[in-house]
Formats: C-alpha cells, structure tokens, sequence
C-alpha cells in the first residue's frame, strides 16, 4: 500500500526551494556588485576638455626670483632654470580649468623637452599628499613644486587660477596667461620662443 505524502514534508521542501532561490539571487547580486564596483569610471577630478584655450599677453621683465621645495622636499629655485626656455603654470588641483590644462601641459612637455624647455607647476597652497594624488591621477612628468604660501601668486602679482609665464633662456618673462591653454596655443605661442 501507498503510503499518502505527509504535508508538513511538503511544506519542508518548499522552504528549502525558497531558501536555495534566495541564496542564488543574492550571490548573482552580490556578483553584479563586485563587477560594478570594479569597473573602471571616470575620475569626476578630470574634467572633459570644454574649456576655451585663451591667447597669451606678450610681455618684457626680468623673471622673479622664487624659491620653493619640489614634491620631494628639495630646495629649487627658478633662478637654477637659466639657460631653459620655461613655463611656469601656478594650479591648484580644487580648481577645475587648472585641472583642465594639466593634460594639455603634458603633452606639450612631453613634445619639447628634448629642446631645452621644461615646465614648472607651482601648486599653490595645498597640502603634500594632496599634491601627490593629483600628480599620479594626472600622469604629471614634469617638476612640481609645493608653494603653501602662494609666494608664487605674490611674486609674479597674479592671484588668478590658473596663470602661467614664459621666460625665454635669458631669464625675461616673455608671455603670460590668465586662465585655460591648450596645446594648439602653445605650439603657435611658445613654440617660437624654443627656436630663439
């Protein structure tokens, strides 16, 4: 004879299909999560490139005299730069068209440094390990100098972010900018200058 089902056996194993239902659903989100959160996403710091690049003022001084620390404690000093065709872009990294040009400023330093220019970027007033992390994030090659005293923004009379000078080999501030550069600026603006 055929013994009939018992129905609390019945409502065991539906349980148990519920439980195994749930457990799967959460595994499979638990894996959509992780692929999520490890898939790379744009840094909300770089910013798309939608700024105007601005034309240069010419100009005629002696450059400054500046001294500093570069990112690795070292004393420097913008009169050791004579002989060098230079750019010196004041930035800080909470400000999003200096963040715009950093990219534009590498690419040109990367094309030229082999002629005898070099770019300095003086970021003005922040902390070190702050400095760092923006220097890494934006791939930066060029000297970098701390200024947590904005003597940069003093010297050269400019408190504006970004701002940059050109001083030709002979240590004269030649060129100056008051905001964005783009590379295309640089080439037709400075690129003379390197062939002085």
């Amino acid at each position: 004879m055929i013994e009939p089902p018992v129905a609390g056996h019945n409502r065991s194993r539906i349980g148990l299909v519920t439980l195994i239902i749930a457990g799967v659903g959460l595994l499979v989100l638990g894996v959509a999560s992780l692929v999520y959160l490890a898939s790379p996403k744009p840094d909300p710091l770089i910013p798309e490139k939608n700024w105007e690049s601005v034309a240069p003022e010419a100009v005629n001084f002696p450059a400054p005299e500046l001294n500093l620390t570069d990112i690795d404690g070292n004393p420097v000093a913008l009169s050791k730069t004579a002989g060098q065709v230079v750019l010196v872009n004041n930035w800080a990294f909470w400000c999003p068209p200096c963040r715009a040009e950093l990219p534009e400023l590498q690419a040109y330093y990367d094309a030229h440094k082999d002629q005898g220019f070099k770019v300095i970027g003086i970021e003005a007033g922040d902390e070190k390990e702050d400095v760092l992390y923006h220097v890494k994030l934006f791939k930066l090659t060029y000297p970098i100098w701390l200024d947590l005293k904005e003597d940069s923004l003093r010297v050269f009379q400019n408190g504006s972010l970004p701002n940059s000078y050109v001083i030709d080999k002979t240590g004269t501030v030649r060129l100056t900018w008051v905001g964005v550069i783009d590379r295309a600026t640089l080439e037709k603006y400075l690129t003379p200058l390197l062939e002085e």
